[in-house]
């Protein structure tokens, strides 16, 4: 694996690539807009997603699909969930036989419900190794070379070990997982919660609140993650817990900026329209509705903030509802415990 493609020019598929550059002979980076990936290429920076990041000279920015998967020896999708199939629709004839294709996209196909590596192999078929890519990871802390931890999930243990070992270095370190699925929804569903808890911040509702909802959150994406095949003890991990801590603490965090704004009684479109960044939890929220009506998941706390976004429910509104709920034990098993 000497050449990387990563299709994706945002400020996370920007930070994959400088922290892998060292990695690679070359890795070639994909903008959707020709105009931003020859600024990139000119100034050597992703001023729109990630400014006053230096791409070192092998990350050759550039918006043609074709070029950027030439010769390409691992394919990674770091676009958002909204675009992805479209993206590897275009992709396809381009990329290699054979070659590895892996996801760091946080969200869910909005016409099917399909995980994204459930797109890829729609797209490129079951024989083409897939993988996915997951944890508590803030881009410009990535770039800047601060310790981080991610894992790979895919169910081809070579492609696993492969990842590993081509992607951890001095300041990232992959761990590997046999449970895609609950990589993949642990990355996603966690948005939605981190949108809670900014909420909660805006409403100034107590360190109490927030903890009581990333773990209660926990309990709900652990829920629709074991229904959809996933290992519970996956979401107790980085992809789980920890990529949950991070969103709903962190202020970098877009979703949990978007949740800030809604308390303060922003509207939604308008929150969304001042930033070019995307926060993949607004979206996932009526999709994960969907997939735990699917599944017959309770979902409280994804229910309330979907309705917060549609003006069904006001912020403070859907906290006292939360508050309201029957009550429940706490441990699966137990009288009422969802």
């Amino acid at each position: 694996m000497k050449r990387l493609a990563i299709l994706g020019g945002g400020s996370w598929g920007t930070a994959l690539a400088v922290v892998l550059a060292p990695r690679f002979e070359k890795v070639r980076l994909w903008f959707h807009e020709p105009e931003v990936a020859a600024t990139a290429a000119r100034t050597r920076e992703n001023s729109i997603f990630l400014p006053d990041i230096l791409l070192a000279a092998n990350i050759e920015p550039d918006s043609r699909l074709e070029y950027v998967l030439r010769e390409a020896d691992i394919v990674l999708g770091v676009m958002p969930s909204h675009a992805a199939r479209a993206v590897y629709e275009a992709a396809q004839p381009h990329v290699p036989p054979g070659t590895p294709i892996v996801s760091a996209t946080k969200g869910l196909d909005s016409s099917t419900l399909l995980r994204m590596s459930e797109v890829i192999e729609e797209v490129f078929g079951a024989a083409v190794p897939v993988g996915v890519i997951s944890g508590p990871s803030f881009a410009r802390e990535v770039a800047n070379g601060k310790p981080t931890a991610l894992v790979c999930g895919s169910r081809d243990a070579k492609l696993v070990a492969a990842i590993q070992e081509r992607f951890s270095g001095n300041t990232l370190r992959v761990y590997g997982s046999p449970d895609p699925v609950g990589v993949e929804l642990g990355g996603a569903l966690k948005n939605v919660i981190a949108i809670a808890a900014g909420i909660c911040d805006g409403l100034d509702l107590g360190h109490n609140a927030v903890a009581a909802l990333i773990t209660r959150g926990l309990a709900e994406i652990s829920r629709l993650a074991v229904a959809c095949g996933a290992r519970s003890e996956t979401l107790a991990g980085l992809a789980g817990m920890g990529d949950l801590v991070l969103t709903c603490t962190g202020d970098m965090s877009r979703n949990r900026q978007v949740g800030l704004k809604l308390a303060s009684g922003a509207l939604l479109d308008s929150i969304l329209a001042s930033t070019a960044s995307v926060a993949e939890g607004v979206r996932t929220a009526a999709l994960a509705m969907q997939l735990a009506e699917r599944h017959g998941v309770d979902m409280p706390i994804t229910a309330e903030m979907q309705a917060i976004m549609k003006r069904e429910r006001a912020p403070q509104e859907a906290i006292s509802r939360l508050m309201s709920r029957a009550l429940r034990d706490e441990l699966p098993g137990g009288r009422n415990s969802t």
